[in-house]
């Protein structure tokens, strides 16, 4: 459920946030890629709260799904509650993912990994994102066909002529 950044710049900075919505799609937020802090962040605003993952996530997380294989469930969590086991959160949080922890950066906010990153690797045509009321799964998008991609040309010899 996602959708453009605001017209007039390229989506996903600060100045053109992507306007997302949860996978539940029962809320809606903003989320910007922001290079200059230290650690870089993905930024995420929901209402007055204000969300930082390390802005690796985005990549770290493709690959991931890439290397799973298949369907993962989102499982989101706050911080404070455990995430179940072999969801997107509990990745999101686990010594064994590339970070070794957290890739929530704010002591309290850290969790909800599972609700708010998962848009945005959608939006940027990552993976796909169940939008049911509950029990969300997401995977990662097979890279289309080689014949799909609108800037490769073939010559005449791959088609056998």
């Amino acid at each position: 459920m996602a959708s453009k950044a605001k017209s007039g710049g390229e989506p996903g900075t600060r100045d053109h946030p992507w306007q997302l919505k949860t996978p539940s799609g029962t809320s809606e937020f903003t989320a910007f890629r922001d290079p200059s802090l230290d650690p870089p962040a993905l930024v995420v605003k929901s209402g007055s709260t204000e969300l930082r993952y390390h802005l690796r996530c985005i990549e770290d997380l493709h690959s991931m799904l890439k290397a799973h294989g298949d369907w993962m469930p989102l499982g989101s969590a706050d911080e404070q509650k455990p995430a179940a086991e072999g969801t997107v959160e509990a990745w999101g949080r686990s010594w064994k993912n590339p970070v070794g922890g957290w890739y929530g950066l704010k002591k309290g906010l850290r969790g909800r990994f599972g609700m708010y990153v998962p848009p945005v690797l959608e939006a940027l045509r990552l993976a796909d994102v169940e939008h049911n009321p509950k029990n969300n799964r997401m995977r990662a998008r097979q890279s289309p066909p080689r014949w799909a991609h609108p800037q490769v040309r073939f010559s005449p010899k791959e088609f056998g002529r």
